[in-house]
């Protein structure tokens, strides 16, 4: 008999890695019918809309129990998802939990954590916000902000977690970046420079999690028509109404832009909760550190691809060669 290494767990998982990697997800109900959550207990930010929303209803109905969070609750949102959850029979617990606080953070985990008599099985990072425009008009204001949801959040909600998982040495942090965490548009303020940090946060973290047991995967979405489009708008001109021409005077083509964006066409926001979905079912250990998510160009691949020989050919015959070659090979 083979020995029993993460490569043969990843050989033998081929089929539905390659599917994850693609995510065109032509068959939904095929993939849906085959995927089983019941008994995965599942936190998720920022699920008043978008993949958060999306991904809170699809994971329930295969069976998870889910902890919807969102900000500045009670809201019409949240009622709607309770609402749902009760005529459909779903184990959808719905909390409120702004990642921008600590507390918040807190006592959501540590309430989630009580009802389920111990550690979550998955930390959804899906919360995220974005200001259009050049680096030079964004003032501290909106960096401050992006940075503390995008980057922070993630943070304060990981470590909230982790005690648990490690001492359960079992679970699974997914961080939701972007293909802008690995590729740059000009014009898209900082949300590059936080995806891209989160990008490295939760490289980092897979690394040093590799003994505790518990794995972390980036999920890197393309362009999908949520409502990330219309705040960052919103976001924008909100900045603009702030700014004055000592910055913006340099830069006419890319402020006219601003507040009018919109982005996914006619692609399927519910590929982001299927790839989820289908990385959360596979067998611990196995889980591909990065998946690229999207129907069309996904230019961060050969990025990822390059990052991973890098960083085995860099570190695989050091010290910490065992917990890199264990995310990557």
């Amino acid at each position: 008999m083979p020995e029993l290494t993460r490569r043969n767990l990843l050989a033998g998982a081929a089929a539905t890695g390659a599917f994850v990697a693609t995510a065109s997800f032509a068959q939904p109900d095929m993939v849906e019918a085959e995927l089983d959550l019941s008994g995965k207990s599942i936190l998720i930010t920022g699920c008043s809309t978008g993949f958060g929303r999306l991904g809170a209803e699809y994971y329930a109905r295969l069976g998870a129990t889910v902890f919807a969070t969102m900000r500045n609750t009670p809201r019409p949102e949240a009622e709607e998802l309770e609402a749902l959850a009760k005529s459909e029979g779903l184990d959808i617990r719905v909390m409120r939990l702004d990642v921008l606080d600590d507390n918040e953070v807190r006592e959501a985990v540590s309430q989630a954590e009580n009802e389920l008599g111990g550690a979550l099985d998955v930390l959804i990072n899906n919360a995220g916000l974005s200001f259009g425009g050049p680096i030079e008009i964004q003032d501290m204001e909106a960096t401050k902000l992006t940075f503390d949801t995008n980057v922070y959040g993630p943070h304060r909600l990981s470590r909230a977690v982790l005690p648990a998982m490690r001492a359960a040495r079992s679970g699974l942090i997914i961080n939701i970046t972007s293909q802008l965490g690995r590729v740059v548009v000009p014009a898209y303020g900082q949300y590059s420079g936080t995806k891209f940090a989160l990008e490295a946060m939760s490289e980092q973290m897979a690394y040093e999690l590799v003994p505790h047991g518990v794995d972390v995967a980036i999920i890197e979405p393309g362009g999908y028509p949520t409502m990330i489009w219309s705040n960052a708008n919103k976001n924008a001109l909100d900045l603009l109404s702030r700014a004055d021409g000592t910055h913006t005077s340099g830069y006419p083509e890319l402020v006219a832009q601003l507040g009018r964006r919109t982005g996914g066409g006619s692609t399927d926001p519910m590929d982001v909760p299927r790839a989820i979905a289908m990385i959360i079912a596979m067998p611990a250990g196995t889980r591909p550190l990065r998946t690229a998510v999207h129907p069309g160009a996904k230019p961060q691949i050969a990025i990822n691809d390059l990052t991973a020989e890098v960083q085995v050919g860099w570190l695989g015959n050091s010290p910490f060669g065992p917990w890199v070659k264990a995310v990557y090979d």
